[in-house]
């Protein structure tokens, strides 16, 4: 018969540990190093060993990215010099006000250049055109472009994106518009790590080392089973789980595009829908805390010089919460 003052003792102490391995398809499997991850929290984030590798915890970091590209904008009109930037997608929340800014502030836009990162592709590597309602050069294009008042936007073509035409010089299209590389490429970690769409899958982790992986150019790759379950839950496909509408391929910039640049910055600060819950909370102290590894991709920020804005929110701590749900 079970012991029922012991059973209680069990269910009502602090818990124990219970020894399994990841699942396959989880691409980083250190359980060890990522509880101790998991412990660093507030402002013992911004502690790291590279000094070019700043981290910034503060509270609502996203207004000094709208700043930092408005402010390069700006400055490329005052010094009539060209401005070549790497941007994420989609942004609007981010296209939109800087748009503003440029309107109010009547900001020419004449000398900047604008790449995206990356364009979703079907299963035969076809990259998805500007119609698709999904497409991250349609919101490029609606939220930024077509924002700016039309005596102030940049010409049409000074907007660069991944089509079939151009994905295999892509890369050679950014070195050259930028004389050895962008000025500032803009990111954001996904659920696995990744930068862009460089995920921890085959088409990317097959080198030998560091300086192999940092080396790769843009190319057509299949996305991680993760980030196709994270993009299910992204307004564009409904924030509702359905996997099947997301594309299993995309076109990206290549680990090369982002060492080339001269200036990168980085956010970290997604919440579900504004609420505490994140998938970025413990993929963001692996990716500023943990190995190098191409297995973690924006690790390779480490190595670089790297502005990182954390929010207080991503940088709070969380555990075992045993009465909350999803």
């Amino acid at each position: 018969m079970r012991d029922i003052k012991e059973m209680q003792k069990i269910v009502f102490g602090e818990g124990t540990d219970f020894a399994f391995n990841p699942a396959d398809f989880v691409p980083f499997k250190d359980r060890e190093l990522v509880e101790r991850l998991q412990k660093i929290n507030g402002k013992d984030l911004e502690k790291h060993h590279n000094p070019d590798f700043k981290i910034k915890v503060m509270m609502n970091p996203h207004p000094v990215v709208i700043g930092t590209i408005f402010n390069r904008i700006k400055e490329s009109d005052d010094q009539n010099k060209k401005f070549t930037i790497i941007l994420g997608n989609p942004e609007p929340d981010t296209y939109i006000p800087v748009a503003e800014l440029i309107n109010y502030h009547r900001v020419n836009c004449r000398n900047v250049h604008i790449f995206a990162m990356d364009e979703w592709a079907d299963q035969d590597g076809n990259i998805a055109p500007e119609s698709y309602k999904g497409s991250f050069a349609r919101s490029l294009l609606k939220y930024f472009f077509f924002e700016i008042d039309e005596d102030l936007r940049m010409p049409i073509e000074n907007i660069y994106y991944p089509t079939n035409a151009n994905i295999n010089d892509y890369s050679k299209m950014i070195t050259d518009c930028g004389e050895g590389g962008a000025d500032l490429c803009s990111s954001s970690p996904g659920w696995t790590g990744h930068c862009a769409f460089i995920d921890p899958v085959d088409d990317w982790t097959n080198v030998t080392d560091m300086d192999e992986y940092l080396n790769q150019p843009a190319k057509i790759a299949n996305v991680h089973p993760m980030t196709i379950l994270q993009n299910s839950l992204h307004g564009l496909f409904g924030q509702s789980g359905n996997i099947a509408q997301v594309p299993p391929k995309a076109a990206t910039v290549g680990p090369v595009d982002i060492k080339n640049s001269r200036e990168r910055i980085e956010i970290h600060s997604l919440l579900t829908n504004g609420t505490f819950s994140s998938w970025q909370r413990m993929i963001s102290r692996l990716v500023l805390h943990g190995p190098v590894t191409p297995l973690v991709p924006s690790s390779m920020l480490q190595l670089m010089k790297t502005q990182v804005y954390v929010s207080d929110e991503l940088a709070a701590p969380f555990d075992c919460w045993d009465k909350v749900g999803y």
